[in-house]
């Protein structure tokens, strides 16, 4: 439902104007000549993509330190799925309300190496927390930044690489790009990221403190050129049964007003072994002019539970491809995710929760704060039980507020029920602050203000996901980053 998406020059696509709710001027179409590609491998309708690619591997075949026998087999197994991939436009259903094309329009230049520069650093470790911690820059562990001390001797944290248990190594080799869905922007990390971090947690193995990953780009151009490095951070988590783990996942800039152009290209894979939980916070706080593009793949065997909760507001495009697989009966699955607008920036979740035994049980809360006349937030969330699926519970909400005319947003959500004896429902509003009358008439009868009135409410609308976030510090560092975003329009 929309209530109304050095390297030679690309070859670019014409431009589509997508339906929303927001009135737009159609923009003027143009057409741009296709650059041949020199020797390609393999008969291909977009070269572009066959640009990136050539590029991606060139650049890994210069890490001889980081080869392993699960990177070669993802590498190989992406460069054949992207065969069969373009880059998206806004023909493609996807990407109908996203536009990816100042991404096309740059000069891509892969990071190579891992930084080397101690001045690089000196911002990030000015802030690491003290829980178990990686920094992860360009894809690469910093371990001078790094702590894992306080883990269990038996969790095994660290590069794909470096691990030395054969049985952990044919596990973790088992799970690597088994995922068969995953759109161009999946197979490109698979080529492109020089490792790969590992987390096993063993069968009945409850780590007490979250791990906390911290991501960040060294690298960036200025808003009046064309250079876009890129980089491709990959994360695998293997939780077996019984096991228990958080993750904080923060990607970060150092400064999120900062007019730094950088493209990170982010994949975790999350697999829950029986009666196995993951309690995930996913926090994005990218740079202005940023592109941050994430896949999270989820996989849940029987009676697990995974919780996740994800604050974005940085970047000029947050896009997050969210996939949940429930391959087991009585699986938890609970989604709370808050997007915030405050400039000409797009927030996009796309999200597919499949639940495929019985009495599976799924939750899903969404939230948005557009606040800028040139801001957009698209949600696409899909909940799919197939027939096996009895006695199951779903259910999805969506709640949108647009702060200033002009501001967008597309909600598409799906529910596609196949069994019968379940209980599902969804919703979705999409209101203005001054729309929220009742509540605004509550605060006002108890002589409140009229400006501290909307301003508690707005404030509060994002509360309901933030105070989800299990971790104390981090739900103060969150709620104070909000809030100074929010003030000034407040």
């Amino acid at each position: 439902m929309a209530s109304s998406s050095t390297f030679p020059p690309p070859c670019r696509l014409p431009h589509f104007t997508p339906k929303s709710i927001s009135s737009s001027k159609p923009r003027t179409k143009t057409k741009f000549p296709v650059r041949p590609i020199s020797t390609p491998r393999a008969s291909f309708s977009d070269p572009f993509v066959i640009q990136i690619a050539e590029t991606l591997e060139d650049s890994n075949s210069t890490l001889s330190s980081k080869q392993s026998p699960p990177l070669d087999k993802l590498r190989e197994t992406s460069s054949q799925s992207l065969l069969s991939k373009s880059w998206p436009s806004r023909k493609d259903e996807r990407f109908r309300f996203t536009d990816t094309s100042f991404i096309k329009r740059s000069q891509i230049h892969p990071v190579l190496n891992p930084p080397n520069s101690e001045s690089n650093l000196i911002d990030i470790s000015s802030d690491i927390p003290q829980s178990p911690n990686l920094v992860i820059v360009d894809g690469y562990i910093v371990p001078s930044l790094s702590k894992i001390s306080e883990l269990p001797e038996n969790v095994y944290v660290g590069s794909i690489s470096d691990i030395s248990s054969v049985e952990i190594m044919e596990k973790v080799t088992k799970f690597v790009s088994d995922f068969q869905e995953g759109d161009l922007f999946w197979s490109l990390n698979g080529i492109g990221a020089p490792d790969a971090t590992v987390v096993f947690v063993p069968s009945g193995c409850h780590v007490e403190k979250p791990l906390s990953f911290r991501f960040y780009s060294s690298e960036s151009g200025d808003t009046e050129s064309t250079h876009l490095p890129m980089s491709n951070p990959r994360v695998l988590i293997l939780v077996e049964k019984g096991g228990e783990i958080g993750i904080i996942e923060e990607h970060l800039s150092g400064n999120e007003e900062e007019e730094k152009c950088y493209w990170e290209n982010s994949v975790m894979e999350v697999f829950i072994g029986e009666g196995g939980k993951v309690t995930h916070s996913y926090i994005q706080q990218q740079a202005a002019n940023a592109a941050h593009i994430k896949w999270t793949y989820v996989q849940q065997e029987s009676s697990s539970t995974y919780e996740l909760v994800e604050i974005s507001s940085g970047g000029k495009l947050g896009r997050h491809n969210l996939h949940i697989q429930q391959v087991g009966p009585d699986t938890v699955t609970e989604v709370s995710t808050f997007q915030l607008c405050v400039r000409a920036q797009t927030q996009d979740l796309h999200s597919r929760i499949f639940l495929q035994h019985p009495r599976g049980t799924t939750r899903q809360l969404h939230k948005c704060i557009v606040a800028h006349s040139l801001g957009q937030v698209v949600f696409d969330g899909n909940v799919e039980l197939i027939r096996p699926a009895q006695e199951t519970d779903a259910n999805q909400l969506s709640r949108s507020l647009l702060l200033e005319p002009g501001a967008t947003v597309n909600v598409v959500p799906n529910l596609q029920i196949k069994p019968d004896g379940v209980q599902c429902s969804h919703g979705a509003t999409i209101c203005g602050l001054d729309e929220e009358d009742e509540q605004l008439f509550y605060l006002l009868a108890r002589g409140i203000d009229t400006k501290t009135a909307r301003k508690a409410l707005l404030f509060a609308f994002g509360a309901e996901v933030t105070e989800r976030l299990p971790c104390e510090s981090l739900r103060k560092k969150v709620d104070s980053h909000i809030q100074r975003l929010l003030e000034p329009i407040a």
